[in-house]
């Protein structure tokens, strides 16, 4: 591990980007748009796809105390949502101009938008709690305008409601915090934890609490019961492009928390078999249940996309919670593959909404003839959700099922399995109709359907949705080398 300036880069890219955009003059030319955006963000997911290239790298920026550094450390759990996040945040990055074309207040988003991608770099390359805890803060604060962007009543409420609840999720990790900082020695993500155990002798009991506090608190933005419902709200009401950064990657900063938490704070030996794990596998796996029914119920397109977010984050909760090795190389395959795929789905019906107006899944018969591309898009993307071999989802699902039945804990080494196989007969039923009756249902007769010309989206909105429904079926295809890397990853913090 060496040190290394060029951390901050991809930090500091974005977000020095971002402020100039807010406090400059907004361009005439939406050339000038792309240009400047695009660029900002091909270069910040260049420079990560170099970082993700080399070994591990830290940078201390200044020190609070002695015992306080901020400071940033690139690992290979670091690595693996800074991938995720270059993914996404570019694709939809890109999309944005088409769909944004034309709004008045477009400069406010993408100035929002390139700050918010920094921040997440920031997440991602934290190199211990206290660093961890205050990107995490700012990065509610400055992606709740991508919520409120359209300032209509709904987008306001939505807005307080995403600050509300993840502020209080905040303070519930900012508890533990102090009691972490009390019974360690180190703030530092360290493999398997950094409690000092002759301190914590004695204080099992309330060291457990905090740790519940803490993963509790960091599963508010992860969206799981019974804090799962800003999700649905401030996904449904933000421009699609937001929506998919939401879905795909921002909630992922819960899950990071709650992994650095785990096994980097407290370590899976001190929580194994404890009443916290019995707690976190038992809410994980009531979310996976209630976010697919709820989804199943829902026509908007854009909210039942949110519920399955809902539900399907909470499959990688339910592996991190087995500390095991199996079911975590499970969590984190699915970390990556869910984020290509939602990013996918909710770009998809970005496209059909700016194209069409239409937002609710019961008026898309037929559209599929109309726009055959971003509804085979759509398709594929609907499959690898599900867990379709050899789709990706199925493989990470795969090892999710596995890892439950290796669990010590009897009652969910079958009762997680079945959940899992029913939240993926769920997820069939609220995804497949709509791909198929796209394509197979007609329209009604006085449907203006019939009468529209072929609309898939210019070819810069479209591009994005080919990429990324083409790495949701080519991740499941060749996944070894993927699997190897986080199987030799967990293995490092069981």
């Amino acid at each position: 591990m060496k040190e290394s300036v060029i951390l901050l880069f991809p930090i500091a890219l974005p977000v020095l980007a971002g402020v100039l955009w807010l406090i400059g003059k907004a361009p005439k030319r939406k050339y000038t748009t792309r240009v400047y955006v695009g660029g900002v963000l091909a270069v910040t997911a260049l420079l990560c796809l170099f970082l993700l290239s080399g070994g591990e790298r830290f940078f201390t920026l200044f020190y609070l105390t002695a015992r306080l550094p901020i400071f940033f450390r690139l690992d290979g759990m670091g690595k693996l949502f800074c991938a995720a996040a270059a993914l996404v945040w570019t694709a939809a990055g890109f999309f944005s101009f088409g769909y944004l074309e034309g709004q008045p207040e477009n400069k406010r988003f993408f100035g929002f938008y390139l700050i918010g991608y920094g921040v997440m770099n920031a997440l991602c390359f934290s190199g211990n709690l206290i660093t961890f805890y205050a990107f995490y803060e700012m990065l509610t604060l400055l992606t709740m305008p991508l919520v409120l962007h359209e300032r209509t009543k709904e987008a306001v409420f939505a807005g307080l409601k995403y600050l509300f609840f993840s502020l209080c999720g905040a303070y519930m990790v900012l508890f533990g915090l102090y009691f972490v900082y009390r019974y360690s020695n180190t703030l530092s993500f360290t493999a398997k934890g950094v409690l000092d155990m002759g301190l914590v002798e004695g204080h099992e009991g309330l060291l457990l609490l905090a740790a519940f506090l803490m993963l509790l608190g960091f599963s508010v933005k992860a969206g799981m019961f019974p804090f799962h419902s800003w999700l649905p709200v401030a996904h449904t009401v933000a421009p699609a492009p937001a929506s998919a950064v939401l879905s795909a990657v921002i909630v992922k900063a819960g899950v990071l928390g709650i992994v650095r938490a785990a096994y980097y704070i407290f370590g899976a030996a001190f929580l194994q078999g404890s009443w916290v794990q019995t707690a976190m596998l038992t809410l994980s796996l009531v979310t996976v249940f209630l976010g697919s029914m709820l989804a199943c119920l829902e026509d908007g397109l854009k909210k039942r996309l949110a519920y399955s977010t809902v539900s399907q984050v909470s499959y990688i909760l339910f592996g991190l919670f087995l500390f095991d090795t199996v079911g975590m190389t499970g969590a984190l395959l699915q970390t990556l593959f869910h984020a290509v795929i939602k990013g996918g789905l909710f770009l998809c019906a970005g496209a059909v909404i700016c194209q069409t107006g239409r937002k609710r899944a019961g008026e898309l018969a037929g559209i599929g003839r109309v726009m055959p591309v971003t509804m085979a898009c759509f398709t594929v993307c609907s499959l690898a959700l599900i867990g379709i071999p050899p789709a990706s989802g199925f493989i990470g699902k795969w090892f999710l099922c596995t890892g439950a039945l290796h669990t010590k804990l009897p009652v969910f080494s079958w009762l997680g399995p079945v959940v899992l196989l029913l939240s993926a007969l769920l997820t069939a039923a609220y995804l497949l109709p709509v791909a198929i009756r796209s394509f197979f249902a007609c329209p009604e007769p006085s449907d203006a359907l019939l009468e529209e010309k072929k609309k898939d989206p210019k070819s810069g909105m479209l591009l994005p949705l080919l990429i990324l429904a083409a790495l949701s079926l080519l991740l499941g295809i060749v996944p070894e080398a993927l699997i190897e890397s986080l199987s030799a990853l967990a293995g490092q913090l069981i």
